[in-house]
C-alpha cells in the first residue's frame, strides 16, 4: 500500500480523496494555488505545496508543477479527482515516466476512451448498441452535411474530447448545421484544446442512465448499479438517483452486463462509469466512458456501502479487489443535490463571493461532501460546485423526503446558491413521480423558478 499520496485537485473532492486516506493511514500532500492557500484542501493534508498563480492553466493543470510537488515531497502516488487532468493521458504517461502511480487507467485506455469517436468503435465491437452517427470525426463541414442527410435530422454535434456537457450543439435542419458545427468546433477548441468533432442522431426524450465499474489488474470486474443522471440544466448534471426510477429489474441487469463486458474488452483498471441512454421505449445506447471518479460517486457508495475511493487506491497499489459481483447488494435509494454558488434569477450565472454564515445539514442518512467554511471567499476561477448533499433513505419516496428536510437546514449567506431552485424540483409532482427526462429542466425551467408569463 501507498505511504503517501498526492491530490492533484481541489474543493470537495480533494477534501474527500484526503479523508479516504486518513482512514486508511495514508500520508496524503495537497497542491493548491495562490488563492486556494486558506482552501479547506490545504487546511486538511499533511502538507500542501503552493504550484502556482489563480487561473488554472497556471497551478492546477500545470503538469511540471504537480509533479515537482510530487516528487520533492516523496509522494508514491497521485490521485486525479475528477475534472483538471483526471483524464489526460499526457498526464498519466509523464507520472509513469518519473515512477509516480498514476491513480486511475492507463494512458493508452484513456486515449481510446477518452476519444468519443473511438469509444463509439469499440463499444460497438463489444457487441454494446451504439447511437445511429458518424464513423469516427467529421472532418470538414462537407462531411457533416452528408452525415446528416444519412443519419436523418434532427443530430447531435459533439466534441470528441473532453465532457461535462460542453462542445455539443444540436441541429434540428439543414439550415442549422452550420453554426451548430462551427460553435461545436470552436468551443471544443476552447475547453479542450482539440476541436474534432462527430455526430449523432439525436434521441428525443432520453434518460442519462450510467453504470458504475470496478475492477482490478486481474481481470476482476464489478458494477455497483446504476444512476440516473437526467435531471440537468444545459447538459449539466443537477439531481442525481441511485437507482434509477425508470429502470426495470431486466433492463438493470442487461445495462450491468454491457457495462461489465466493455469494460472487460478494454482491460480496464481502476473506478469508471459507462453513460448511456436510454429512449422511450427502454432501449439502451452506448454514449461515453468517464475514466476517472465521478462527481455522483456518493449514491453509489450509499446503496452499496462501498467506500470507491478507498477501493480505487487499494486496486492501484496491485490489490485483488475484495468482493465479487455476488457480494455486492444495493439497498435502499440515494439522492444528490449538487449547490453551486449561482444566481437562478440571472441564468444561473456564477456568484463568487464571501462566505459570511454556514449553516450545515445532517441528521440520519444525510451526507455532505463540501470544503466550504464560514469566512471561506469563493474564487472566481474554478467551478462554483459548494457542496454535495446526498441522502440515503429505504425508499425513494424517503428519500425524497429528508433531502427536502436536509435543503431547508442548509443555511448559506454571502453568496447567491441553487438551493431554492432543488427544493422546487423536490416538490415538483413529475420529478416525485419520477416522470423526468433529459429534457425535464428544460421544459420546466420557468415553472420551477416561479416564473410567469405576462
Amino acid at each position: 500500500m501507498f505511504r503517501k499520496i498526492l491530490i492533484a485537485n481541489r474543493g470537495e473532492i480533494a477534501v474527500t480523496v484526503i479523508r479516504a486516506c486518513r482512514d486508511m493511514g495514508i500520508k496524503t500532500v495537497a497542491v493548491c494555488s495562490e488563492i486556494d492557500r486558506n482552501a479547506l484542501h490545504s487546511q486538511l493534508a499533511d502538507e500542501c505545496v503552493c504550484i502556482g498563480p489563480d487561473a488554472s492553466k497556471d497551478s492546477y493543470l500545470s503538469m511540471q508543477a504537480i509533479l515537482s510537488a510530487c516528487l520533492t515531497t516523496g509522494a508514491e502516488a497521485i490521485h486525479p479527482g475528477f475534472g483538471f487532468l483526471s483524464e489526460n493521458p499526457v498526464f498519466a504517461r509523464l507520472c509513469e515516466k518519473c515512477q509516480i502511480k498514476f491513480i486511475g487507467p492507463t494512458a493508452q485506455i484513456m486515449e481510446m476512451m477518452g476519444n468519443k469517436a473511438n469509444a463509439r468503435k469499440t463499444a460497438e465491437q463489444a457487441g454494446i448498441p451504439v447511437i445511429p452517427g458518424s464513423v469516427g470525426v467529421l472532418t470538414n463541414l462537407s462531411s457533416a452535411k452528408e452525415e446528416a442527410e444519412k443519419i436523418g435530422y434532427p443530430v447531435l454535434i459533439k466534441a470528441s474530447s473532453g465532457g461535462g456537457g460542453r462542445g455539443m450543439r444540436v441541429a434540428n435542419n439543414k439550415s442549422e448545421l452550420e453554426s451548430a458545427y462551427q460553435m461545436a468546433k470552436a468551443e471544443a477548441k476552447a475547453c479542450f484544446g482539440d476541436d474534432e468533432v462527430y455526430m449523432e442522431k439525436l434521441v428525443l426524450s432520453p434518460r442519462h442512465i450510467e453504470i458504475q465499474l470496478l475492477c482490478d489488474e486481474y481481470g476482476h470486474v464489478v458494477h455497483l448499479g446504476d444512476r440516473d443522471c437526467s435531471v440537468q440544466r444545459r447538459n449539466q448534471k443537477i439531481i442525481e438517483e441511485a437507482s434509477s426510477p425508470y429502470m426495470t429489474e431486466e433492463l438493470r441487469i442487461r445495462m450491468g452486463d454491457a457495462a461489465v463486458c466493455l469494460a472487460r474488452k478494454i482491460k480496464y483498471t481502476g473506478v469508471g462509469t459507462i453513460e448511456f441512454l436510454v429512449d422511450e421505449e427502454r432501449r439502451f445506447y452506448f454514449m461515453e466512458m468517464n475514466t476517472r471518479i465521478q462527481v455522483e460517486h456518493p449514491i453509489s457508495e450509499a446503496i452499496t456501502r462501498i467506500n470507491l475511493v478507498q477501493e480505487q487506491i487499494r486496486v492501484a497499489a496491485g490489490e485483488l479487489l475484495r468482493f465479487s459481483q455476488r457480494d455486492i447488494v444495493f439497498v435502499g435509494h440515494a439522492i444528490e443535490c449538487r449547490i453551486n454558488a449561482e444566481d437562478p434569477e440571472k441564468d444561473f450565472s456564477p456568484c463568487p463571493g464571501t462566505i459570511k454564515t454556514l449553516h450545515l445539514p445532517g441528521g440520519q442518512g444525510v451526507r455532505i461532501d463540501s470544503a466550504i467554511y464560514q469566512g471561506y471567499e469563493i474564487p472566481p476561477y474554478y467551478d462554483s460546485l459548494l457542496a454535495k448533499v446526498i441522502v440515503w433513505a429505504p425508499t425513494r419516496e424517503e428519500a425524497i423526503t429528508r433531502m427536502r428536510r436536509a435543503l431547508t437546514e442548509f443555511l448559506i449567506d454571502g453568496v447567491k446558491t441553487n438551493i431554492d431552485f432543488h427544493l422546487s424540483i423536490l416538490r415538483e409532482p413529475d420529478f416525485i413521480r419520477g416522470h423526468y427526462d433529459n429534457t425535464y429542466l428544460t421544459r420546466k425551467r420557468d415553472e420551477l423558478l416561479g416564473i410567469t408569463e405576462v
